[in-house]
């Protein structure tokens, strides 16, 4: 199929592109345009108006926070895979962003295009962002905000508004991330992203869910250990078997067992880590 036809404008800064979002009806914000461009030419998204955010040095930039670290929502994954402040102290994000599809994705794909991104094929990053409590921050027609990234994973971005940063509290070591990849299209057939805390784990999956989801249920059963595979799966076999969707092939139960299996090794890994 062939794009649907649309308008493109490349705004000189922040407040004329929030004013294009809020003034248009179907205009859309186009960062790296990995997963936007695809999904219209699929005909599984559309848009009236594209407005090119790339050049707005406002969003990009990863910086040290008093708690943790800030990413510009157009940081590229290539760049979040490879900074070394984040793999020091968000290391679950690193990976996630690593586990992205191929060198040329991850050199155009962004983490905020990456966090706001919906449609059948699930990205990776909000799955870690999720088990980080991470916090976006948004500029839109009411000013700025925070959300956390679980409610922008369930509502998405406010309509007109654009994800500026993602602020991320600083884990050390004590965080991983493990996905199993569909081969033909890299995204995930299921991932795990996991935070060892002092108040116990913090797991989110995707891909074997209808979208990324903290597991608080499997954080309860495995809060205060052990983090080893047979006890991770016994807390996976008691969730729900509706949580897990079956698609690409894969049953409910398999996906249930396979996010186990990750959330197992992320688990131990991060454990490993903490020396």
């Amino acid at each position: 199929m062939i794009l649907t036809d649309f308008d493109y404008v490349r705004p000189a800064g922040l407040a004329e592109a929030l004013d294009l979002l809020s003034g248009t009806r179907g205009a859309r914000v186009l960062a790296g345009g990995q997963s936007l461009l695809p999904a219209l030419r699929a005909g599984e998204d559309s848009a009236r108006l594209l407005v090119d955010v790339r050049r707005l040095p406002e969003l990009r930039g990863i910086a040290r926070t008093p708690g943790g670290v800030r990413i510009g929502a157009l940081t590229t994954l290539a760049e979040l895979a490879g900074s070394p402040l984040v793999l020091a102290q968000a290391p679950e994000l690193a990976a996630a962003a690593r586990a992205n599809g191929d060198p040329q994705v991850r050199n155009l794909g962004t983490a905020g295009g990456n966090l706001a991104a919906r449609g059948p094929r699930p990205t990776d990053l909000p799955a870690a962002a999720i088990a980080a409590g991470a916090v976006a921050e948004l500029a839109g027609p009411g000013g700025r905000t925070t959300v956390t990234a679980e409610q922008l994973e369930a509502a998405g971005p406010p309509p007109g508004s654009v994800i500026t940063a993602l602020l991320v509290p600083a884990a050390g070591p004590a965080a991983a991330f493990e996905k199993t990849a569909d081969r033909a299209t890299r995204h995930p057939v299921c991932a795990a992203a996991v935070r060892i805390t002092p108040d116990g784990p913090r797991v989110a999956v995707t891909g074997a869910t209808a979208r990324a989801l903290r597991l608080r249920g499997i954080e309860a059963r495995l809060r205060g250990g052990p983090y080893t595979t047979e006890a991770v799966l016994a807390a996976f076999r008691a969730e729900p078997r509706e949580l897990f969707v079956p698609g690409r092939g894969a049953s409910a139960e398999y996906l249930g067992h396979l996010a186990g299996v990750l959330t197992a090794r992320a688990l131990q890994r991060a454990e490993r880590a903490l020396g």
